[in-house]
């Protein structure tokens, strides 16, 4: 498998908290890798802060040819002409149905009702976790590959895994052998 097949196995999402060096800097570095897409999560921001965020990491996503997903605020991805949104499945659900504006649409997922529901309301892919044991979820057991499995047996659209996903091409190759699109990173890619 090689470094650009392997990346565009790879959803990439943010956290700045976990950045030994500038942030931009570092959606630069990733975005150099060609993953599949580059999620801007960021959940501690307000919707304002968020948005100048998004204007400055958009051109470098778009530099690199790296599709960008907004996270949480549809209103930021509609003023900012961004037709790929990530959104909680609460928040999915409250809309009743996903808005036509975006191609893209996103939701996290932690049982394979909601996988479902996700599908059924409308989301494009679901993010299945979490899978393995995980700094960002101390205390809190994994799921496991079984688990995941079961989410990508029960719809149709592509699932990515989370929690715990190694930079290997053995880790993707065993996600992907439970059907698995492909697998999202966080620490992995904000810590290089």
């Amino acid at each position: 498998m090689g470094s650009n097949e392997f990346y565009q196995g790879i959803i990439a999402v943010t956290n700045r908290h976990l950045c030994s060096r500038p942030f931009l800097e570092q959606i630069e570095s990733v975005c150099r890798l060609q993953p599949r897409a580059l999620v801007l999560r960021e959940k501690d921001m307000e919707e304002e802060e968020y948005q100048r965020l998004a204007r400055l990491v958009l051109p470098i996503c778009e530099n690199f040819q790296v599709p960008c997903i907004l996270h949480s605020f549809s209103d930021t991805a509609k003023k900012l002409h961004v037709d790929k949104i990530h959104l909680p499945l609460l928040k999915l659900q409250e809309q009743g149905r996903a808005e036509p504006e975006f191609s893209v649409i996103g939701t996290s997922v932690h049982s394979v009702q909601e996988a479902r529901r996700a599908e059924e309301l409308g989301a494009t892919y679901v993010i299945a976790g979490h899978i393995f044991k995980t700094g960002c979820k101390p205390g809190v057991p994994p799921r496991g590959l079984d688990f995941l499995e079961e989410v990508c047996g029960a719809v149709s659209i592509p699932v990515y895994a989370i929690g715990g996903m190694l930079l290997t091409v053995s880790c993707l190759k065993e996600i992907k052998e439970r059907g698995a699109a492909g697998m999202c990173v966080m620490s992995g890619l904000m810590k290089e």
